[in-house]
């Protein structure tokens, strides 16, 4: 799926990237977690790792709860509230060094095949 609004974005917001979703994050993801597990803020989590990766397997970025905090508006709480359920539902990848390193995330996509 391509989200773009032409005019307005072409002529007041041309410096910003455009984020490409698969459809199966609007279409089936988005009422999965959004409705049936009533965690949105565990979906604007996904989105916003998803717009660092650019959606790409294998790709870590290292982001803070603080950092995700800032791209979706939440509190640091439900961040790692989201992050944990993405985690355990093997939507995202997590990586630390130590216990206390900036933790390294990567977007999962088990829907689609190798």
């Amino acid at each position: 799926i391509y989200i773009c609004f032409q005019n307005y974005s072409n002529c007041y917001y041309s410096h910003m990237k455009t984020v490409i979703l698969d459809e199966y994050v609007l279409a089936t993801l988005m009422p999965d977690l959004v409705g049936h597990d009533r965690a949105p803020s565990a979906f604007l989590v996904f989105l916003a790792l998803w717009a660092r990766t650019r959606g790409r397997r294998g790709l870590f970025v290292a982001a803070s709860h603080a950092a995700l905090s800032e791209d979706t508006g939440l509190s640091k709480s439900a961040v790692q509230s989201g992050v944990r359920r993405l985690a355990g539902r093997k939507l995202i990848g997590v990586e630390r060094a130590s216990a206390t390193a900036t933790p390294r995330y990567s977007v999962l996509r088990p829907w689609r095949r190798r």
